[in-house]
């Protein structure tokens, strides 16, 4: 079966189309590179490596670190990515879609610059999810919402692009990349109301000083309603590049266009009404209300399932036509030589860690002996620092090249291989670390301390070394990167393919179900209502207020 993304697969980026894309994928990388400068910092203070200098504070530094990577860079990266595989199967982007695009991106632009500079000034130092009642400037909160606003403008380009094709193409299924997009972006629509609602009406009047108190309880509860779902908004865009474009990179097919829809639909209904599971140990929320979110977290196990039997099925047919035979034969013929699948297989392989630590950390009696240790914080750079961003540092190989007509040299393939490597390296010792440390007690969010020379605290100085020398891994890593980003836009002129894969021939056909997006948004709307309504009304008739504090 012929894919419909494949009638504009091979041609040449339009320009208009290829500076959109590539104004948010360079953008992204400055986040990068300015969240990894202070990730270092962070890294080596925690590891007792350096003392900073009066007036850099090192949860300034860890402020700066969460802020950049784990909102801006991936929020940039993922809307570029998504533009362009829009285009790339729907045909040139509308006047409108354009329009849209670039003023989601000046808000957001706009948004992110003050916000770091109130950073910077240690007016902010909030950590990145901005827990009350520590208080930052208003204009923090202020630059927090143009960064949102700016994303659903995003989002809407999208939705209005994907509605015109429908329009244009009565009947015919959709392309799957561009679908995937709308779901990705539907699901960041849905998640980022509970932080919009949390900075417009709880924290932007706190901190103005229209209100003396701000409830506590009720402003995590909204953050971690988009906080859970923020991890799938990172793991969506990597799992169109594991379906959509991995299997035209190894010369495969698509397993099943069905299933791979299908899968994308049950994370967004089921990635929602969870965000219990990270307030496990807060009181004011009853037993009964964490055991359902629980369950629903544990729901998003079965695609994710769907999602590694589908892969690895496109690896082994891949294989087979190839002439091979045997359990594992398929493993010799990938092509390990290819930074394009490379570098995304290498964040398939860790996220199979990363998932079951995911599972460890909803579990209610497992997540009483890591919660709030470093194990968390290992377990969340195995998922977005290695999974998600060794994923888009792969398409960004392929992606800058293709946006600005220029070719992916073999010299800059094996540029990017090396960097792989040292990623992978840098994070088995930082992660490896943090996980070992988190299950002997080590806090997380705290700077180098001894406690007092405590006993038990002295044993975790080793591993907080090590993590700091993986945290100096890390950022050649990153130096590498962003020489790698620099070599792209100055490689030979030529064309560069955007992979887009074609469906396996003989695949069950997609059921028309799958595209009928009101039944899938009231589906959410109904878990989301049934999760949330009655806590929350609890929450603000009980709910205790509080004062601002400044702690740093």
């Amino acid at each position: 079966m012929i894919s419909t993304s494949s009638i504009t697969a091979g041609k040449p980026f339009h320009e208009n189309d290829g500076q959109l894309v590539l104004a948010h994928v360079l953008f992204a990388f400055a986040a990068l590179l300015l969240g990894g400068i202070a990730g270092l910092l962070q890294a080596m203070v925690r590891g007792g490596t350096i003392t900073l200098p009066h007036g850099i504070g090192y949860y300034q530094l860890l402020t700066a670190h969460g802020v950049l990577m784990a909102l801006i860079f991936t929020t940039y990266f993922i809307i570029g990515f998504l533009y362009g595989g829009v285009a790339k199967t729907t045909g040139r982007l509308l006047p409108t879609t354009l329009a849209l695009g670039w003023t989601g991106f000046l808000l957001m632009s706009m948004g992110t610059a003050v916000g770091t500079v109130f950073i910077l000034l240690n007016k902010a130092t909030v950590l990145y999810t901005f827990y009350a009642p520590m208080k930052a400037s208003p204009y923090f909160y202020v630059a927090l919402a143009l960064v949102v606003v700016g994303s659903w403008l995003s989002g809407y380009g999208i939705f209005y692009q994907y509605n015109y094709w429908r329009k244009t193409h009565p009947g015919e299924r959709s392309p799957l990349f561009s679908f995937m997009s709308v779901v990705t972006m539907l699901l960041w629509q849905v998640a980022t109301l509970g932080v919009a609602a949390e900075v417009l009406i709880q924290l932007i009047p706190w901190s103005f000083g229209w209100v003396d108190t701000i409830n506590v309880l009720l402003s995590r509860t909204l953050f971690w309603y988009f906080g859970h779902p923020l991890v799938y908004f990172w793991l969506l865009p990597a799992y169109i590049c594991w379906y959509v474009v991995i299997p035209k990179v190894i010369g495969g097919r698509i397993y099943s266009d069905a299933l791979a829809r299908l899968s994308f639909l049950l994370l967004f209904v089921f990635s929602i009404p969870v965000g219990f599971h990270h307030q496990l140990m807060e009181p004011g929320i009853s037993q009964f209300w964490k055991f359902l979110q629980v369950a629903l977290t544990l729901m998003v196990v079965v695609p994710s399932l769907m999602t590694a039997f589908s892969l690895f099925a496109t690896f082994e047919l891949a294989g087979r036509a190839k002439g091979v035979r045997g359990v594992f034969g398929w493993l010799k013929v990938l092509p390990w030589n290819d930074v394009r699948f490379f570098a995304p297989f290498m964040g398939m392989l860790i996220f199979i860690p990363a998932g079951a630590g995911g599972v460890i950390n909803a579990s209610y009696q497992l997540d009483e002996v890591v919660h709030n240790t470093l194990w968390i914080t290992g377990h969340f750079h195995l998922t977005v620092a290695t999974s998600v961003a060794l994923t888009f540092f792969g398409i960004a190989y392929w992606l800058i090249p293709a946006v600005t007509n220029r070719r992916l040299t073999p010299r800059l393939n094996k540029l990017g291989l090396w960097q792989t490597w040292i990623w992978v390296i840098g994070m088995f010792f930082m992660s490896g670390s943090m996980h070992t440390v988190g299950l002997l007690g080590a806090p997380r969010r705290t700077a180098y301390t001894t406690y007092g020379d405590n006993a038990q605290a002295s044993g975790w100085i080793p591993y907080e070394v090590v993590m700091a020398i993986g945290g100096m891994i890390l950022f050649v890593g990153v130096l590498l990167m962003i020489y790698n980003i620099y070599a792209l836009l100055q490689a030979p002129a030529g064309y560069e393919e955007f992979p887009i894969g074609e469906e396996l021939d003989g695949a069950e056909p997609t059921p028309k179900l799958f595209e009928r997006w009101g039944v899938w948004l009231g589906i959410s709307v109904v878990l989301i209502f049934v999760a949330y309504t009655i806590p929350v009304v609890e929450m603000i008739q009980t709910g205790v207020g509080s004062p601002g504090y400044k702690t740093w």
